[in-house]
């Protein structure tokens, strides 16, 4: 039962992720943590496992709704921010593995509030056209917020698309929906590479006993990937953020209610 409920999750969260370009990793560590009682840094390890197999296939799924060959158009984007995305995904690791459960849960809460008030103000952030900028100036904002994306990334397992969208948006002009996709082209080698960074430290041990949760979860994410793809013929995604927000905070205020396991 166990198993089934670890489909059906996965594959909720992932229509959510799906349809507007995230990992959806920032829904399901409330969900990790909170209803399947995983200790946080094993709720983040299975997070990014579950991510990237959710962030493949929304890219996939996608790709042949946004359209490949808009995506390559703007390689040069991706590769700007995956450069020091990578960077802060090796770093963020070492910070996870070396602080101790309950700092970490109370990193987790504080991203997560953060990531609510940015989903609820979407609006006031899309409002504004992209900053008019040089190049030089754009490739080092792009550095810089690809570093931070990626220490959050490795750090809180995620795959850091709410703050990867709108970094696309404001400083490189890009519509919202392409965004998405572009998001999910950057996130897939950052959780790769913070996956890489804890099977060298061999945390991955701590999930070994947990296979079959995760398979069930990731298949349930390929699905839900499928159905939030699709979802983006018909609808216009910018009103969900608003809706998102609200259900992160209350995440976020339930994960803080939360006492790690000893």
């Amino acid at each position: 039962m166990r198993n089934i409920w670890a489909f059906a999750w996965g594959a909720l969260v992932a229509i959510l992720g799906g349809l507007i370009g995230l990992g959806g990793a920032e829904f399901r560590l409330p969900v990790l943590v909170s209803i399947f009682n995983y200790r946080t840094l094993q709720a983040i390890i299975i997070n990014l496992i579950v991510s990237l197999v959710s962030v493949i296939f929304s890219f996939i799924f996608r790709s042949g709704i946004i359209g490949l060959e808009n995506v390559l158009d703007n390689l040069t984007v991706i590769i700007n921010i995956l450069a020091g995305s990578l960077i802060g995904s090796y770093v963020g690791v070492n910070y996870a593995t070396r602080i101790n459960e309950k700092t970490l849960n109370r990193v987790v809460v504080a991203f997560l509030f953060f990531l609510s008030f940015v989903l609820i103000g979407h609006n006031l952030i899309f409002s504004f056209q992209s900053w008019q900028l040089p190049n030089l100036l754009r490739i080092g904002i792009g550095f810089v917020a690809g570093i931070v994306i990626g220490i959050f990334s490795s750090m809180l397992g995620v795959a850091g698309g709410e703050l990867i969208i709108p970094t696309i948006i404001m400083v490189f002009a890009i519509d919202i929906k392409l965004a998405g996709s572009l998001s999910l082209a950057i996130s897939i080698p950052t959780i790769i590479m913070g996956l890489f960074k804890y099977r060298s430290q061999q945390r991955l041990q701590e999930v070994k006993s947990e296979q079959k949760f995760i398979i069930s979860m990731a298949t349930g994410s390929i699905l839900g990937a499928f159905i939030g793809s699709n979802l983006l013929r018909y609808v216009a995604s910018s009103w969900l953020y608003v809706i998102l927000g609200v259900i992160l905070l209350l995440s976020a205020f339930k994960l803080a209610n939360h006492k790690p396991a000893t």
